[in-house]
């Protein structure tokens, strides 16, 4: 699985959960797991979440670090599979950083401190599935309370990169684990 960050802000408006996001914005064709940070602005019209959208709960927020996650041979099945691990690998990230508080999962949402710290969603196109996961970076901008990294006091940017990679080497592991055996009768 290929990965990048790119250093750029993009606002995150929802349109960027699409097919080919990470080979059109940052050149990587194939499997890849991309991150960025910007505001996040995602209308009702833009949202995949029926839920939310039948809820009337757009997301939004100042600033968030963003990860959108392409696979190419999966169902939606696979991908909601795909979007629990991704959580769990950032929970796991950021409780290595945090001394008390932890971080918990609860399915595909991230809290501290019993406030929401994530948003995560996964969907799948005719071509691909993908995941789209943030986390809040500033307290400001949401429509409810939230956490946030700098709550935390985590460096959002060297998080990104140590998620980007442990995600990525996970993926390859699974990839490697899937073909290394025999077949049964």
């Amino acid at each position: 699985m290929e990965y990048c960050f790119l250093k750029e802000q993009i606002k995150y408006d929802g349109r960027q959960l699409s097919s080919h996001f990470a080979y059109k914005t940052f050149g990587l064709a194939g499997n890849s797991i991309v991150g960025f940070i910007g505001p996040v602005e995602v209308e009702l019209s833009e949202m995949v979440d029926i839920e939310d959208v039948r809820a009337k709960e757009p997301i939004s927020s100042d600033r968030m670090l963003n990860l959108i996650v392409e696979v190419f041979d999966l169902d939606l099945h696979g991908a909601v599979w795909m979007q629990r691990l991704l959580m769990s690998k950032i929970a796991d990230e950021l409780n290595r950083r945090l001394n008390g508080i932890k971080v918990l999962r609860k399915g595909d949402d991230l809290f501290f401190k019993e406030r929401k710290l994530s948003v995560s969603i996964a969907t799948a196109s005719p071509v691909s599935v993908m995941v789209h996961s943030a986390l809040n970076i500033l307290p400001t901008g949401a429509p409810v309370p939230i956490s946030c990294l700098q709550e935390m006091k985590v460096e959002p940017v060297e998080l990104a990169l140590s998620i980007l990679e442990s995600f990525a080497h996970e993926f390859d592991d699974i990839e490697f684990a899937r073909v290394k055996v025999n077949w049964v009768m």
